[in-house]
């Protein structure tokens, strides 16, 4: 389409709404990279924000672009997409959230993004311009990611229990009180690192339908720094119903569990976003926490808690589908 179609104010309201999805990940997902400090008594709630925040910023100077790719080129074609796609998507992520946040679940806020693209562009123009490796593999994911947080959790939690067997629990608490700061910002840097880029992409998308950027072209600078500063003020406010979800109800967490479920997810983070797969966060923390009190008995693990969980990531991506579908609907009607 022509960059003409769009006007100024519609493109930057749309960009501004895109910075408001990445606002409310932040302060969605801002449970997934500090309650396992926070439950476990390492760091104060406002402290942790605080030091999630930043680490959530820092990813900006780690990681190569490649989730904002997949999301931006990668799951629908980009020649389909229009200002009513994206305000489409974005409502419809946007209200998935707000919905999950409300009733204090982890859902997934990426895959509310990419069920929203998926949703509305459905309502255009059908199923043909979806891509299926770049969906196929995001999907693929939503059982990968958890699973890989869940063997690497409970991996490490053997390892360590194994390596100071003969060490008292005094001094194993004291050591991994310290090294559980190491892991949480470990962490904070994949999320921000995976979860930013997926509104890059989004933005970029935007721009590229605008025809203010090429495809070919570089996502411009402005688009990165300004989602990265957005996701991370989103973290620095918190999410505190989640947070008392994933720290308290999964399981009870000591610092060293901790250490091990924040360790399992980041490394599970890195792998992905090298790969350029824009995964959960929640998915992947919630299968490390999962992993982590599962070593110790099964009944540590709050099983109809963490199904309730699950639930909500089964219903996460056609329930945000079929709200931006009825929000495309609603733009390209009344707009």
């Amino acid at each position: 389409m022509s960059g003409l179609e769009i006007g100024l104010g519609t493109l930057v309201f749309l960009v501004a709404l895109a910075l408001a999805f990445d606002f409310m990940n932040g302060l969605h997902d801002a449970a997934n990279s500090i309650a396992t400090v926070v439950s476990t008594g390492v760091l104060k709630p406002h402290h942790a924000v605080a030091f999630a925040a930043v680490f959530n910023f820092v990813a900006i100077f780690v990681f190569h672009l490649k989730v904002a790719s997949t999301v931006g080129k990668g799951i629908v074609d980009p020649a389909i997409v229009d200002h009513y796609v994206i305000f489409g998507a974005l409502v419809g992520a946007i209200a998935w959230n707000a919905i999950t946040w409300w009733a204090g679940l982890p859902s997934s806020s990426s895959h509310a993004l990419i069920g929203g693209l998926i949703g509305a562009t459905v309502a255009k123009a059908g199923v043909a311009p979806l891509i299926g490796s770049g969906i196929g593999k995001t999907v693929l994911f939503i059982f990968v990611s958890p699973a890989l947080g869940f063997l690497l959790g409970s991996l490490l939690m053997v390892l360590v229990s194994w390596g100071a067997r003969h060490t008292t629990p005094a001094r194993i608490d004291r050591w991994f009180r310290r090294m559980q700061l190491v892991s949480a910002s470990l962490y904070s840097l994949g999320h921000g690192g995976n979860d930013a880029q997926k509104t890059i992409g989004i933005i970029w998308l935007l721009l590229i339908a605008a025809g203010v950027t090429g495809q070919g072209e570089p996502v411009p600078l402005w688009v990165i720094v300004s989602c990265y500063v957005s996701i991370a003020l989103g973290t620095l406010l918190g999410g505190w119903r989640i947070v008392k979800t994933m720290g308290q109800r999964i399981t009870k967490l000591k610092p060293v569990g901790g250490f091990c479920a924040e360790t399992g997810g980041a490394i599970t983070l890195f792998v992905a976003t090298g790969l350029g797969i824009p995964v959960s966060t929640t998915h992947t923390i919630t299968g490390a926490i999962v992993g982590v009190g599962a070593t110790r008995k099964m009944s540590a693990v709050r099983w109809g808690v963490a199904g309730g969980i699950v639930w909500a990531w089964i219903f996460t991506i056609p329930a945000s589908a079929f709200i931006a579908a009825v929000a495309w609907w609603a733009g390209s009607s009344l707009f």
